[in-house]
C-alpha cells in the first residue's frame, strides 16, 4: 500500500512540499504526491541546491509507470511505485541528482470522533436485493468523496442489471464484449468522466466493435447517396453554381460580418451539421429576423415548411467541451420542450449565428434580457429538529443586522439559494417547506432549479417561472470532509449554472466544530476547493475560486470568537450592548482571512448582528455557552458560525442590500442568516457596431512580469482562458530573470485573438490566468484580469495570484483592446453623472452651460465629487446607496466605500447649494419625469424624463408640457469628447414606487438647493423585482404627482430608506433632490423672463447608468 510508504505524501499541494523539502535541507531529498495536472499520475520531487526538481511519473496504456527525466536517457518502465522510487537511488538516471533522502509524512494530530446522526436513509432502488451482499466501494484513496462506504461498485451493479436482461439472441461476440466492458472498464469511464472527461473511450470502443458490419455497411450506401445528392443540388442556373463553388471557409468571417448586420437584416441561411441517435446529418438553419422565423431545411432550396416562431425558441445553450456546437431549446404544439443540436463550421459561425437568432428575438419580443437580477442567500443549521410552521421572515429579510423593510421585502427575488445543515427532512419535503413558505410571501410557484444532498447537508436552488430557460450548465457535486474525509457528516455541496451568459457557483459548508479547531476547519477549506467539481470542466487549471463570475460561500464554518472561557459573560454582556466590534476582532475567520489563510480575496458584508449560536432552543434571550459532557464542561461561546461571503471577478457588479439573522425562528441553537445581492448578468451579445473596421483586432497583453513565490527550477509559460477565446491559448516558453531566495521573477509577452473582435463585447469578458511550469504542466498561480479595465485606452493591470487557496504570487502588465467608434451598451449599474441645471423662458429654451461633475455609481466603486471652491466644501458624510452599507472595497468589486462628500461648484450664476447626497446620484436618472417647483408657490408643472421619450398618453393626463426633447441639450465634457453619447436601453429592473410631499410655497422661498428628506408614503409594491411593475411594456413605474403639504425641515443625516431600525415600518423619510434653477446669463431677456425655482427630483428608482449632462428647461 502506499500509504505505508514514508515518501508518499498523497494529495498535498505543491507548495506544501517544496515547505518540506526545504525543511529538509538536504541535497537529494525527495517525495512523492498525487500529480495535480494529471489523474493517476504522480510528482517526484527532489531537492538540489535548495532548489525544487519536480518530474512526472506517468502510467501507460498497460498501467506501467516511467519518470519524465532528462532527453537522452532510455525510459524504463515500473510496475509499482516502490521499483521505481529504488531504481532512481543510483545515480545517472537522468534526474538532477539521484535520490538520497525520503522526507517523512508529517503526523497529523488525530481527530476526535464529533456526535453525529447517520446518513438519511436513502430511498430503495429499482435493483435486486442481493446486489448489496458482496459491493465494495474502493476505499483505496481517502479522497474518493463519490462512494459510500458499504454501497457496491458500479461495475457490480451494472453486471446484477445485465443478468436480469435476456440477451441470448445477441451474437455471442457482442455478448462478450458487453459483459467484459462492464466487469473491467466501466469503472475507468466513469473516474474519467468524474473527473472533467466525458469522452468514455471503452464506451466508445465497444460501441465500434458492436457497430463494426454497421459502419461497413454504411461506408458502402453513403457514396451512393451522395452521387444521388450530387445530381439533385446542382443548379439548373450555371451562375450560382459557380458563385457556390467560390465558397470557402476562408470567408466565413465575411459570413458572420453578414450574419450579424443589424441595418434592414437579411434572411440568412447557415449549413450545419444535426446529431440525431448518433448519426450526423447536414441541415440548413435560415434566419428571418423580420418574420421573426427560423426555418429548419433539409437542402438549401428545400420547402420552408418545417419553422419555429421566435417565441416557440426557448433558449441557446452553447456547449462548453465543443465551441461550435449549439443546443437550441424549442417549444413543440403541447407546451412540451424539445432540444435540437447543431455542429457550425466554427465558432464564429456559431456566435453570428447566435447573435442573428437573438437580434430576431430582442426585435419581436417586447421584454428584453435584465442585466441585473437579485438573489436571496440563507443558511441555516436546523440542530436536526423540524422547522417552525412559520419561516418566512427568513425569506423576507426581516430580523436583525442590515434588514429590508416591510415595502422591500414583499418584493420577490429573482434567484433563492438555500442552504442547510443538520437537516433532518427529506429533500422532498424540505423543498415543498421553501416553495410553500415562498408562495405565501409572493404568490409565486417557484421552480426548482437544482438540489444537492450530503447527509445532513443541502443546498437548494429555487428560481421564478419566468426565468426557467435562462438557466443552463447546471451541475452539482460533494466533498466529504469528515473523519479520514469519509464520513459525510462533514463536507461541503455545490451546485454551478450558467444564467444567460453569467456564471454563478454556490457552496454550502458545514465545517469541524471546535473552538480549538481551527487549523481544521482551515484544511477543510482547503479539500473543498481542491476537490468540488463544478463548472465548466475545460477550467481544470482552476479550482472553484476562479470558475465562476460570482461564487458565494454559505453554511456553518464554525468559526468562533477566540476568546477564553472565563470571558463568557463578558462576551453576552457586550452582545446585550451591542457591541459587536470588540468580538468581531477576535472573530477567528476574520483573523485567519487577514492573514491570508483562508477565502483569498472574499468580501464579506459588515456584521451587525448578534451571534448566531449557540442559543437555547425556543428562545433568543439566552445563550446556552455550557455543555456537560464525560471529559467536563465544554464551552461554546457565542460566535458568528453562519456565513455567508462572495467572490466575483473584478469589476463585475454585485451589491450586498441586507445581511442579518432573524429573531423568531428558534426550534435550533442556531439561527438563520439571511443575505441578498443585487448581480449584474450578461446576455447573448447583440453588436451594433459595423465590424467590418475591427473585425481583425486582438487583445493585446504587454510587458507581463510574474513574481512567482516557488523554489522550484524550472521554465513557464502562460494559458489563457476566456468564453471570448475560440480555445485556450499557451503563451511563449517565460524569460526567467532573478531567481532569489523563495521567488522567482519570469517575463512574458502575449497577443489574443478574440472570436469577436467588437469592443463593446470585449468590455463584458475576463481573462483567466494560469501560470504553468514546463515540467509537470502544473499550476503555480491563478488571476483573473478584468477587459473593462481597459476600456480607454492601453491599461497596466496587477493581479495577485493563487492556487488551491495560497497565495503564490503578483502578475503585472499591460493590457490593450481595439479602439470602439460606436455607441456602448447602458447598464443599470454603470457610471452615472451629477449637474447642476439652469432654468430658462419654455419659449426661450436653449441649451444651457453647466459645470458637470462625473462620479462612479455609488452601488459600485464609491462616490465622491470635489470642489474647486474649498471655502464651500459641505460636511462629509458617508455615502451608501439603496440601503447598501459603506465598506472600503478594493478595484472594481463590489460594495459601496466610505468617502467624504465635497461641494460641487454650479455655473457661475449659481448659488452655493449643498452636497447631494448619493443615494439620489444613484437612483435618479430613470425616473419617468421630474417635478418643477417656482419659488412663487404655483403648483407644480411635471417635466417628463426625456430619455423615455413621452409618458402623457399612458397617464391620459392633458396638463403635462409635451416632451422637451428638442430642447433637453447634452454637453460633452472632457472626459466624454472622445466617445458618443449613450442611447438609453430600458431595462427590466426591480422598482419601488412611492408617494412624495412636496414642500409648500411659503417655505420655498427660504431654502437654498441641495438635499432635502420628505415624508414618504409607500404604496404596495407589484411583487416583481425583475419586472419592476407594469407601467409600460419597457419602462420603470412612474411615482405618484406630488400634493401640496408641509415642508419637512433640513436634517444632518437623512436615513435609508432600507434601514429598518429605527423607523417604523408604513413611513419613511426619504431624501429626495431639491436643484436650485436659476436663469441663464446669455439668453435674451434674462431679468424679465428667467423663473427660478428648484427641480425636485422624486421617487428613490435606481438608475445609474444613463447620463443626464444638462437640461434647457
Amino acid at each position: 500500500m502506499l500509504s505505508h510508504q514514508p515518501w508518499y505524501h498523497g494529495n498535498i499541494t505543491r507548495s506544501t512540499a517544496e515547505d518540506l523539502l526545504s525543511k529538509a535541507g538536504k541535497d537529494g531529498s525527495f517525495l512523492l504526491r498525487d500529480s495535480e495536472s494529471i489523474q493517476g499520475a504522480y510528482a517526484l520531487c527532489v531537492l538540489y541546491q535548495n532548489c525544487v526538481y519536480t518530474y512526472r511519473i506517468l502510467p501507460n496504456e498497460d498501467k506501467n509507470l516511467s519518470v519524465q527525466a532528462s532527453e537522452g536517457v532510455p525510459i524504463r518502465f515500473f510496475s509499482v511505485l516502490p521499483d521505481l522510487v529504488e531504481a532512481y537511488y543510483k545515480e545517472n538516471m537522468g534526474l538532477v541528482t539521484h535520490l538520497q533522502y525520503a522526507v517523512q509524512k508529517e503526523e497529523e494530530p488525530e481527530e476526535e470522533p464529533e456526535p453525529c446522526s447517520l446518513p438519511p436513509q436513502l430511498p430503495p432502488r429499482n435493483i435486486t436485493s442481493n446486489e448489496c451482499k458482496d459491493g465494495h466501494s474502493d476505499s483505496s484513496r481517502g479522497t474518493d468523496r463519490g462512494t459510500e462506504l458499504a454501497r457496491p461498485s458500479i461495475s457490480d451493479t451494472y453486471i446484477q442489471r445485465l443478468q436480469q436482461i435476456d440477451i441470448s439472441n445477441l451474437p455471442e461476440d457482442h455478448q462478450k464484449s458487453i459483459q467484459e466492458y462492464f466487469r473491467s472498464s466501466v469503472c475507468v469511464d466513469a473516474e474519467q468522466a468524474q473527473n472533467g472527461n466525458p469522452t468514455l473511450p471503452h464506451f466508445k470502443k465497444l460501441t465500434q466493435s458492436i457497430c463494426k458490419n454497421l459502419n461497413s455497411e454504411i461506408a458502402r450506401t453513403l457514396p451512393s447517396l451522395e452521387a444521388l445528392q450530387k445530381v439533385l443540388d446542382q443548379p439548373l442556373s450555371p451562375g450560382v453554381g459557380r458563385l457556390r463553388s467560390q465558397v470557402s471557409k476562408n470567408e466565413s468571417n465575411q459570413e458572420v460580418l453578414f450574419l450579424i448586420s443589424n441595418v434592414h437584416p437579411p434572411e440568412v441561411t447557415v449549413d450545419v451539421k444535426c446529431d440525431s441517435l448518433g448519426i450526423s446529418n447536414k441541415m440548413y438553419l435560415k434566419v428571418d429576423v423580420e418574420g421573426g422565423k427560423v426555418y429548419f431545411k433539409k437542402s438549401k432550396d428545400g420547402p420552408e415548411d418545417k419553422y419555429f416562431v421566435h417565441n416557440k425558441i426557448l433558449q441557446l445553450v452553447k456547449s462548453q467541451k465543443m465551441h461550435n456546437r449549439l443546443v437550441l431549446v424549442v417549444e413543440t404544439e403541447k407546451e412540451k420542450t424539445q432540444r435540437k443540436d447543431f455542429v457550425f463550421d466554427d465558432t464564429k459561425k456559431r456566435e453570428g449565428f447566435c447573435q442573428l437568432l437573438q437580434q430576431m428575438k430582442n426585435k419581436h419580443s417586447g421584454k428584453p434580457e435584465p442585466d441585473m437580477i437579485t438573489v436571496f442567500v440563507g443558511t441555516w443549521n436546523m440542530g436536526n429538529a423540524n422547522p417552525p410552521p412559520n419561516i418566512t421572515s427568513w425569506f423576507q429579510s426581516k430580523g436583525q443586522g442590515k434588514t429590508h423593510d416591510d415595502t422591500a421585502s414583499q418584493i420577490p427575488h429573482d434567484i433563492y439559494v438555500i442552504g442547510t445543515q443538520e437537516d433532518p427532512l427529506g429533500e422532498k419535503e424540505w423543498i415543498e417547506t421553501v416553495r410553500g413558505a415562498l408562495r405565501d410571501i409572493t404568490n409565486i410557484s417557484f421552480k426548482q432549479i437544482a438540489t444537492q444532498t450530503l447527509w445532513s447537508i443541502r443546498i437548494v436552488v429555487l428560481a421564478k417561472p419566468e426565468h426557467e430557460n435562462r438557466f443552463s450548465h447546471v451541475f452539482c457535486d460533494s466533498v466529504k470532509t469528515g473523519i479520514a474525509n469519509a464520513l459525510g457528516n462533514k463536507g461541503a455541496v455545490g451546485v454551478s449554472f450558467m444564467f444567460n451568459r453569467t456564471s454563478f457557483g454556490f457552496v454550502n459548508s458545514h465545517l469541524t466544530s471546535g473552538s480549538e479547531k481551527k487549523l481544521r476547519r482551515n484544511q477543510n477549506y482547503v479539500s473543498i476547493l481542491r476537490f468540488l467539481n463544478l463548472g465548466d470542466k475545460k477550467l481544470n487549471p482552476f479550482d472553484i475560486t476562479h470558475r465562476f463570475t460570482h461564487l458565494f460561500w454559505l453554511g456553518d464554518l464554525n468559526y468562533r470568537v477566540d476568546l477564553p472561557s472565563q470571558e463568557a459573560e463578558n462576551i453576552v454582556m457586550k452582545i446585550k450592548l451591542q457591541q459587536y466590534q470588540d468580538l468581531l476582532a477576535r472573530d477567528q475567520l476574520n483573523i485567519e482571512k487577514e492573514e491570508e489563510k483562508v477565502f483569498l480575496d472574499y468580501e464579506e458584508e459588515e456584521i451587525t448582528f448578534a451571534p448566531t449560536y449557540r442559543f437555547e432552543r425556543d428562545t433568543r434571550e439566552r445563550y446556552a455557552y455550557t455543555k456537560a459532557k464525560a471529559t467536563g464542561t465544554k464551552y461554546n461561546l457565542p460566535s458568528w458560525c453562519d456565513r455567508v461571503l462572495r467572490k466575483s471577478y473584478p469589476m463585475a457588479h454585485v451589491v450586498c442590500n441586507s445581511y442579518g439573522c432573524t429573531n423568531d425562528i428558534m426550534t435550533s441553537d442556531h439561527s438563520p442568516v439571511f443575505a441578498t445581492f443585487d448581480v449584474g448578468v450578461t446576455s447573448q451579445f447583440v453588436s451594433k457596431n459595423d465590424l467590418s473596421k475591427d473585425a481583425q483586432g486582438a487583445i493585446k497583453i504587454m510587458n507581463c512580469v510574474a513574481v512567482l513565490l516557488t523554489k522550484s527550477k524550472t521554465k513557464f509559460f502562460i494559458e489563457y482562458h476566456s468564453s471570448c477565446l475560440e480555445k485556450f491559448v499557451k503563451s511563449p516558453e517565460g524569460e526567467n530573470q532573478e531567481n532569489t531566495e523563495g521567488s522567482i521573477k519570469v517575463r512574458f509577452s502575449g497577443q489574443l485573438t478574440p472570436i469577436i473582435a467588437d469592443p463593446e463585447y470585449l468590455l463584458e469578458q475576463h481573462i483567466l490566468i494560469c501560470i504553468k511550469s514546463t515540467d509537470c504542466d502544473e499550476s503555480y498561480g491563478e488571476g483573473c484580469v478584468a477587459l473593462r479595465s481597459a476600456e480607454s485606452s492601453y491599461t497596466e493591470f496587477s493581479i495577485k495570484l493563487a492556487h488551491h487557496g495560497e497565495r503564490t504570487g503578483l502578475l503585472t502588465g499591460g493590457i490593450q483592446l481595439p479602439k470602439s467608434d460606436g455607441k456602448q451598451t447602458e447598464k443599470l449599474y454603470g457610471e452615472c453623472t451629477i449637474c447642476f441645471f439652469t432654468a430658462v423662458p419654455v419659449q426661450n429654451c436653449v441649451s444651457s452651460s453647466v459645470l458637470t461633475t462625473d462620479i462612479s455609481n455609488p452601488s459600485y466603486m464609491g462616490v465622491g465629487y470635489k470642489s474647486n471652491n474649498q471655502s464651500d466644501r459641505g460636511p462629509g458624510r458617508t455615502g451608501s446607496s439603496s440601503g447598501h452599507s459603506s465598506k472600503d472595497m478594493t478595484h472594481g468589486n463590489i460594495s459601496p466605500k466610505k468617502t467624504s462628500y465635497e461641494h460641487a461648484t454650479p455655473s457661475p450664476t449659481t448659488k452655493t447649494s449643498n452636497p447631494i447626497d448619493s443615494r439620489l446620484i444613484y437612483k435618479f436618472i430613470l425616473c419617468g419625469y421630474f417635478w418643477f417647483r417656482s419659488e412663487d408657490g404655483q403648483t407644480p408643472e411635471m417635466f417628463e424624463n426625456p430619455l423615455y421619450g413621452s409618458m402623457s398618453a399612458s397617464r391620459g393626463s392633458k396638463d403635462h408640457l409635451p416632451p422637451p426633447d428638442a430642447h433637453f441639450a447634452f454637453s460633452k465634457t472632457d472626459l466624454d469628447a472622445d466617445r458618443q453619447p449613450p442611447v438609453p436601453t430600458p431595462r427590466i429592473r426591480s422598482f419601488t414606487c412611492s408617494e412624495t410631499k412636496p414642500q409648500s410655497s411659503s417655505a420655498t422661498n427660504t431654502m437654498s438647493s441641495g438635499l432635502q428628506p420628505q415624508n414618504i408614503t409607500k404604496k404596495p409594491v407589484v411583487p416583481s423585482r425583475s419586472e419592476g411593475g407594469t407601467t409600460g411594456p419597457n419602462r420603470p413605474p412612474v411615482p405618484m404627482k406630488s400634493r401640496p403639504g408641509q415642508p419637512q425641515e433640513l436634517q444632518p443625516k437623512p436615513r435609508d430608506y432600507r434601514d429598518s431600525s429605527e423607523l417604523p415600518s408604513k413611513l419613511r423619510e426619504l431624501p429626495s433632490c431639491r436643484v436650485r434653477l436659476q436663469p441663464q446669463s446669455n439668453t435674451p431677456e434674462p431679468a424679465k423672463q428667467g423663473v427660478q425655482g428648484y427641480l425636485i427630483i422624486t421617487d428613490m428608482f435606481v438608475g445609474a447608468g444613463l447620463e443626464l449632462k444638462s437640461a434647457g428647461r
